[in-house]
């Protein structure tokens, strides 16, 4: 199959999908209108609620929903064969993921911007508030830890990253001081500083910077100079994140969070039409099997690869986003379709593009055929896992596709490691600043109001993060408990639609479009939840016990069981009072 068609079909889905499906859930089932004002208007405080033009907050939103997510879940699902990512992506992004999370962001903008835990208090009960506050937290505990490791493992593997991604800090904050106090156009502005991350990239391709190990010298017995590590350059990479994060979830957003995002945005667009161009020129045959089910040590695919591919097709962290940082920044509520639901779309065509690259580019131009390429790199199920494995697949096909039009393979790689990092720190900036929002929803509802204020609260979600990094000496403690992330992800999308399901009822309109995605997540979810729980039990053929992810996992599940039946007892007495009122009536 050739990669350019379909290339060219999934974007002509998602195009007739936005004017059609995405406008029709706008006008007819949340009835977006301009009348209603917005929290940033009304809320505006210059630091967390701040009204903005749709296009920065389709920027800011789009960078912090992507990370590494579009890319990671897509470049392993491959294993399986291109068809089922790809069926996956496409429609699951449509009638799924960009349901929910312009669902989230609609609702989050109707109540006074809280997030879509706190909200499910006022919709459904108290204890479900509470509950899906914690899964919440320690989804995202899990996340800011995980990203922290990711990032380090990618200027480590992509020195060439570094200067680019630092350097777009100060790049990112000048472009928001320009903007907000000189009254300068972001337009021509974030043209000026994409240029000059290019300049960057060129310079950081040819200049990569590496973090040395430190250790100490020592004398062995032996009378041999030894050198200890006390720090490796991975752990070193994690304290240096955290301690950034931890500043810049606390600026105002317009100071980097919205600039940088801005920028990002621009970097995604030149990169998806760079990786266009490559798929139009290159428009190589699909090296991976269409389906391929005989994988040795891969887990099924279902219910696995609705778990494994999250961002692209539907992911529970976007209704956190959603409800967190987008919706105190949205200025108008009309432009919640095309924040919420088309950047999701633009995500499920990134997804498409990174199985291409994966499933096609990564035998282009290396001399090898397609399957010798592709068996590299998916022999089986231990040679495709791993992060450094799948963000270096897509890096690499990326990056072989590039070269059709003339960009070099070491350029190609920089530009594109740039990419990736760039939104995974986006990620975790965003991760962070939701994290504090959370905390403090928490501390407020355990009545203990100093920790709701910014800087206890974010010392609270910094601190659990880096405690749990350093769990191990390596600062990759966070691997150990992100097994569970997956299927936490996921559950908080099927819960997040049921919030989503709970409001539309309670407004008396058609619920149908959240309520049967919500049903099939949940189901899809506790399926895969199930099976995890058998291997963490040493019940699947060769797996052996994990008692720490099989009690967290029984937990888990008790709270999901638990809040499907208080919502689903709240949307029965909506519907069956609905009814008595038209009969009533």
């Amino acid at each position: 199959m050739n990669s350019l068609l379909l290339a060219a079909a999934a974007a002509v889905l998602y195009l007739i999908a936005y004017y059609t499906y995405g406008r029709f859930l706008g006008r007819k089932i949340f009835k977006l209108t301009k009348d209603n004002i917005c929290p940033s208007v009304h809320m505006e405080d210059g630091t967390d609620f701040v009204p903005t033009k749709k296009q920065v907050v389709f920027g800011q939103h789009f960078s912090s929903i992507a990370g590494t997510g579009p890319i990671v879940g897509p470049a392993l699902a491959v294993i399986w064969g291109w068809l089922p990512a790809l069926l996956w992506v496409t429609f699951g992004c449509i009638f799924m993921g960009a349901v929910h999370d312009l669902g989230t962001l609609v609702v989050s903008l109707r109540n006074q911007g809280r997030s879509v835990g706190d909200i499910a208090g006022d919709l459904i009960s108290s204890r479900v508030k509470l509950l899906f506050l914690l899964i919440i937290f320690f989804s995202l505990l899990i996340l800011i830890a995980t990203f922290a490791v990711i990032i380090g493992v990618c200027f480590q593997k992509f020195p060439g990253s570094v200067l680019p991604v630092w350097l777009q800090i100060p790049i990112a904050v000048v472009l928001g001081l320009l903007v907000h106090r000189k009254n300068m156009s972001a337009t021509i502005l974030g043209i000026i500083a994409v240029v000059l991350m290019y300049v960057t990239i060129i310079i950081g391709a040819y200049h990569p910077l590496t973090m040395p190990s430190l250790g100490v010298l020592s004398i062995a017995p032996s009378g041999k100079e030894v050198w200890d590590v006390l720090l490796s350059p991975i752990a070193a990479w994690v304290i240096l994140l955290l301690g950034y994060v931890y500043i810049a979830s606390t600026l105002s957003v317009k100071t980097l969070l919205q600039p940088r995002g801005f920028i990002n945005s621009y970097q995604l667009f030149i990169a998806m039409g760079m990786l266009a161009v490559g798929i139009v020129i290159a428009h190589p045959d699909m090296a991976a099997p269409a389906t391929n089910f005989n994988i040795p040590g891969s887990p099924p695919v279902m219910p696995m690869l609705f778990v494994f591919v999250a961002c692209g097709a539907i992911s529970g962290f976007h209704s956190v986003v959603s409800s967190g940082t987008t919706s105190k920044q949205c200025a108008c509520e009309r432009d919640a379709t095309f924040v919420g639901y088309g950047s999701m779309l633009i995500e499920g065509l990134l997804a498409v593009f990174v199985i291409i690259a994966c499933a096609a580019g990564i035998a282009y131009g290396t001399g090898m055929d397609g399957t010798t390429a592709f068996s590299q790199h998916y022999s089986s199920w231990a040679a495709a896992s791993g992060f450094g494995a799948k963000i270096g697949a897509f890096i690499k096909g990326s990056s072989n596709m590039m070269t059709s039009f003339g960009i070099p393979l070491k350029i190609g790689i920089c530009l594109v490691s740039v990419f990736v990092v760039s939104f995974a720190a986006t990620t975790l900036d965003s991760a962070t600043r939701i994290q504090r929002y959370i905390v403090a929803e928490l501390a407020h509802l355990f009545k203990m109001p100093s920790l709701a204020r910014k800087h206890p609260a974010t010392c609270i979600a910094v601190g659990s993060a880096f405690i749990l990094a350093f769990s191990e000496g390596s600062g990759q403690g966070a691997f150990n408990l992100w097994p569970l992330f997956g299927a936490m992800n996921q559950l908080l999308g099927g819960l997040a639609l049921m919030v989503v399901t709970v409001y539309l009822a309670k407004k008396g309109v058609n619920v149908l479009c959240a309520a049967i995605p919500m049903v099939l997540m949940i189901a899809l979810t506790g399926w895969a939840m199930y099976y995890n729980l058998m291997q963490y039990a040493g019940l699947q053929p060769g797996t052996k016990p994990n008692a720490m992810l099989l009690v967290v996992s029984i937990i888990i599940i008790a709270f999901e069981v638990w809040m499907i039946i208080e919502s689903a007892i709240v949307i029965y007495r909506t519907v069956l009072h609905s009814k008595r009122e038209k009969i009533t009536a």
